[in-house]
């Protein structure tokens, strides 16, 4: 009970209960509209040639709106509160290609919160504004070689010279990496013995001299989405291209991850919903041994507990999402989200893929994609090992944190 207390001690007394409105229900529809006659169709096309074109297809976001949604009016954005980048996060799930909507995440809540809430003017002109228009694609430079989940460990570093940042380093794992235009970096920038204390966040132009794309990663998933690792050798910028205080780079970037994890989470329940929808319907027209597949017990029995836990991750979104419009610190929740959700949909993924027989082991069905893209979810922003972690420290259960 007291480690129930402790990760939910700042519940207030009166939780409202998110429910979408009408206009939240018009937002996702003409986004799923949009995505369903212009970009769908190609998502064949760009998983066999493993690319996508990026510029294209966030151009077209972004004319559409798509990009800005919760960002500042002033800047291009919609000016809409959190709720409504949820119901585009759910939106987006329904792209045939798993690697396009996690580019699309990436440009729209791993790059830009920190700068949307922190950054000058100067940085949100420059890199924001451009990004919202879908003028610019953005990715996000945290993990390195040796640097994965272990954020505080990074090693790439910036120093002043004159007017200037010079880094030196390089960054792992980095999606749109080969195509972005810009990186919202976390480097180290002062020597504070305290790793939390000693890193910022940068906006860094990708064709300054000294940046490298050392190669562009063959992956088991997410095939249509570029993952680069990038090098940074006496890459210049200037000191004003810093986003927010030196030094609070860390902080902002777990800020960050919660703006990530809560999308992600979004995200997966409407893919979840599809497994299992899709399931049903090739389950009841398939035929073995005198009766469709869906006529077993095991097999309507097992569909009915997924949907039941996909339902109560549902309602542990919507609560995260109603504490995080209050303002609130939900890094317990939203970490929460993350495990159970990366979790779940491999659960969800490999149950059903086995229902699919012979075809889920196929490339001609969404649901062997499917299983091989969500396999990164309990691998790619803080593994499941993570995330664990994090929440036993707010039980106060991990060593060194009991008092």
């Amino acid at each position: 009970m007291l480690a129930a207390r402790q990760i939910l001690r700042s519940t207030p007394s009166f939780v409202r209960h998110f429910t979408p409105t009408a206009e939240h229900e018009a937002l996702k529809d003409n986004l799923c509209k949009l995505i369903a006659k212009e970009l769908n169709p190609h998502c064949e096309k760009w998983e066999a040639e493993k690319a996508f074109p990026a510029h294209e297809v966030f151009k077209l976001l972004g004319d559409n709106g798509f990009l800005g949604i919760s960002k500042p009016e002033e800047y291009g954005g919609l000016g809409l509160d959190y709720s409504y980048e949820i119901m585009a996060a759910e939106a987006f799930a329904t792209l045939n290609s798993g690697g396009v909507g996690m580019a699309i995440g990436v440009q729209c809540d791993m790059a830009t919160p920190a700068l949307s809430k922190f950054g000058s003017h100067h940085v949100k002109e420059n890199f924001l504004k451009p990004t919202i228009a879908g003028d610019y694609v953005s990715c996000l430079g945290v993990s390195e070689v040796g640097s994965g989940s272990d954020v505080a460990s990074i090693r790439s570093k910036a120093v002043v010279d004159g007017n200037e940042w010079v880094i030196n380093g390089g960054k792992m794992w980095t999606t749109n990496g080969v195509q972005a235009d810009w990186m919202c970096m976390l480097v180290n920038t002062n020597n504070n013995p305290n790793p939390h204390k000693s890193k910022s966040l940068i906006c860094v132009p990708m064709k300054t001299k000294g940046v490298s794309v050392h190669r562009s990663i063959d992956k088991m998933g997410m095939h249509s989405s570029d993952t680069a690792e990038i090098t940074m050798e006496n890459v210049r910028v200037p000191l004003d291209n810093i986003i927010g205080e030196e030094g609070k780079g860390f902080q902002y970037q777990m800020n960050q991850f919660q703006n990530e994890r809560i999308y992600a989470a979004a995200g997966s329940i409407t893919v979840m919903d599809r497994c299992i929808q899709e399931t049903i319907e090739y389950c009841a027209q398939r035929q073995a041994f005198g009766k469709s597949i869906l006529d077993n017990q095991y097999v309507h029995f097992r569909l009915a507990e997924l949907q039941t836990e996909v339902e109560c991750l549902r309602a542990l979104l919507y609560q995260c999402l109603d504490h995080y419009l209050l303002g609130e610190d939900v890094t317990p929740q939203a970490t929460m989200l993350k495990l159970k959700s990366a979790r779940l949909i491999r659960e969800v993924s490999d149950s059903c893929l086995q229902f699919w027989g012979g075809m889920g082991f196929t490339n001609d069905v969404a649901i062997s994609r499917i299983f091989r893209d969500t396999r990164l979810f309990s691998i790619g922003g803080g593994a499941d090992e993570v995330m664990l972690g994090i929440i036993c420290k707010f039980m106060g259960t991990f060593p060194g944190s009991r008092g």
